[in-house]
């Protein structure tokens, strides 16, 4: 393949992504600052959760080390 073959099948290509961006159904502003919200809310959430756990658990795991460990 040639590069003036390749250029023609990257512009076609080029042309039919454009076509198919025009079809997209795209969210409006609302909606997506209220996705993004929940995200970041919800990573918190999860993050505070995972923090708790670990700051709970390590002290046990190191009491236990320190007890029945070499």
């Amino acid at each position: 393949m040639n590069l003036t073959e390749r250029w023609k099948t990257f512009r076609e290509f080029l042309v039919d992504v454009r076509k198919e961006t025009g079809k997209v159904s795209w969210p409006a502003k609302d909606e997506v600052v209220g996705t993004t919200t929940v995200v970041i809310l919800y990573t918190v959430v999860v993050g505070v959760f995972l923090f708790a756990v670990d700051a709970t658990i390590t002290p046990a795991i190191n009491w236990f080390f320190a007890a029945f460990g070499q």
